[in-house]
């Protein structure tokens, strides 16, 4: 299973927290950053590239279909997609030599400064924000141009480094959306998903769109818009803030949701000068008080119940808070080449998920052996860099 480098013992075990992490000697000083519901990040030495990388395990990636196919997707699109503002995969490997024995997968990716959700807190002028909501866009443009949903766009999974430029990283999730409204226990963050996705109904790519609007809003109140308690609670709360949406949005429902919603009091909503007024934002010119107008004119175009009146990622891209930062290379790069065409729809069972995982490991190996791995293009957004203060990011991760 492994190459001539990586070779039978050529790996060593060390304990991060309750997990066991056993990997390669090249991957040395890991140090527990992040843990998900997918799995354990540490950070580690590259000895062989002598640069800082994150090693993830994913945890128990078959104890069911649904982790088996997430983990399936997030290698797959991870070995094809070649973006700077997506996050790149470095390495793949497994301890195991053979199918048979096959639990454990670590994927190894360039190791960033920071999440989001740390930065979001920090006081951002026009210039950093705008700066930053360019390269999502810039990332969910490459996805979408492929045809790939991210679904789970949220801070915790976009990492930025201390010179602004930013990645989107984890493809994980299902495709299927939630379809049970009333009655689906949710553990994981609720906060950014489009209401779409929360009433079960079929989205599109600007799904994707309603999250940058929710991290944007984060951005400039430093506090989350729709802090919701499970489902319904989020879905009260962004009527309450937006207003109770159309009669031709409720009739796109299913109808044991529209009769639910249709139910609910009606909501005028919140006017957006009102809810994100002059003072939250930097305002210390003329130019200031214009980028002010315009930030709150994208949020108002992201920020929209029903789909089919949401702002789309090209638009986005050409909004005026975004454009002064448009360059085609990064904007319109070529899409991403999907190995799997049928990579949504594939439906298997465990083990024939875990077959065709194991096969991904194999097949990067080879390529690996006959150089045949993508270059590094995630080169740094020299032209536009300009640093946040590094004292933030003392202990965050």
């Amino acid at each position: 299973m492994c190459s001539d480098f990586e070779a039978e013992g050529q790996f060593y075990s060390v304990q991060v927290g309750d997990s066991t992490f056993t990997v390669l000697k090249r991957y040395q000083q890991l140090r527990a950053i992040g843990s998900g519901a997918q799995g354990i990040v540490c950070s580690a030495l590259d000895s062989v590239l002598g640069i800082p990388v994150a090693v993830k395990k994913l945890c128990r990636p078959f104890q069911n279909q649904t982790h088996a196919k997430r983990a399936y997707r997030e290698l797959v699109l991870l070995k094809c997609v070649n973006h700077k503002n997506i996050i790149r995969l470095i390495n793949v490997f497994t301890p195991q030599k053979s199918l048979e024995e096959f639990q454990d997968l670590y994927l190894v990716m360039e190791l960033m400064d920071a999440s989001l959700c740390q930065v979001i807190h920090m006081d951002l002028d026009h210039e950093r924000m705008s700066y930053l909501l360019y390269q999502i866009l810039c990332g969910i443009r490459h996805l979408h141009s492929a045809g790939i949903i991210h679904r789970d766009l949220k801070p915790s999974n976009i990492v930025v480094k201390s010179d602004c430029t930013l990645k989107i990283l984890d493809f994980g999730l299902a495709r299927t959306a939630c379809t049970n409204f009333m009655m689906t226990p949710y553990v994981v963050t609720r906060y950014y998903r489009a209401p779409e996705v929360i009433l079960g109904m079929k989205y599109k790519e600007n799904v994707d769109l309603w999250s940058v609007g929710c991290i944007m809003a984060e951005m400039i109140s430093h506090k989350i818009l729709f802090p919701g308690k499970d489902y319904i609670d989020q879905w009260n709360k962004v009527i309450e803030v937006l207003g109770t949406p159309s009669l031709e949005f409720m009739n796109r429902l299913m109808e044991t949701v529209r009769n639910y919603v249709m139910n609910k009091p009606q909501y005028p909503g919140v006017n957006f000068a009102d809810l994100f007024p002059d003072w939250a934002f930097p305002s210390d010119s003329e130019h200031d008080k214009l980028k002010t107008g315009q930030a709150r004119d994208l949020l108002s175009k992201m920020l929209v119940i029903d789909p089919e009146s949401r702002i789309s990622v090209e638009e986005a891209l050409n909004h005026p808070y975004i454009h002064v930062w448009y360059d085609p290379a990064e904007a319109d790069a070529p899409p991403p080449q999907i190995s799997d065409k049928q990579l949504e729809e594939r439906e298997h069972s465990i083990e024939q998920w875990k077959e065709l995982i194991y096969e991904e490991v194999i097949d990067w190996e080879e390529r690996n052996k006959n150089g045949l791995m993508k270059e590094d293009c995630s080169g740094t957004f020299a032209k536009h860099s300009f640093s946040f203060c590094h004292t933030s990011y003392t202990n965050l991760l």
